[in-house]
């Protein structure tokens, strides 16, 4: 998975928005205003960095030579993910929604329900 598929794969989930913060050499990707990844576009491998339950991190991270922790984020909840032979292009969707559900579950329940995903995250 290149950077544009990745990104086209995020923005088509339900109410993602993208940004760009001030120095413009990081793609945000938001739920209702809510981070769940961000890809940086000044680093020359293609990754990803994603939100990640504390548990699912750490294994990940056992697992996986490409994933370790976000350089700039909370260590415990989010995951760098470096595109890799290792990391499937099915893997790495499971990681981005993991990530799009820990947002959305966390959004009150009238954001949940304007995006209509209320029932699959309770």
């Amino acid at each position: 998975m290149n950077l544009e598929e990745l990104r086209e794969y995020c923005i088509s989930l339900k109410g993602v928005t993208e940004h760009f913060p001030f120095d413009d050499v990081s793609l945000v990707l938001k739920v209702q205003g809510k981070m769940f990844a961000l890809i940086p576009l000044d680093n020359p491998e293609t990754q990803i960095a994603l939100k990640c339950d504390p548990e699912k991190a750490i294994a990940l991270r056992e697992q996986f030579d490409c994933i370790t922790p976000a350089y700039h984020f909370n260590k415990k909840h989010w995951n760098s993910v470096r595109i890799d032979p290792a990391i499937s292009t099915e893997m790495l969707r499971e990681l981005i929604l993991h990530s799009y559900d820990l947002v959305v579950a966390g959004l009150p329940k009238k954001l949940r329900n304007e995006l209509g995903v209320e029932e699959t995250c309770e």
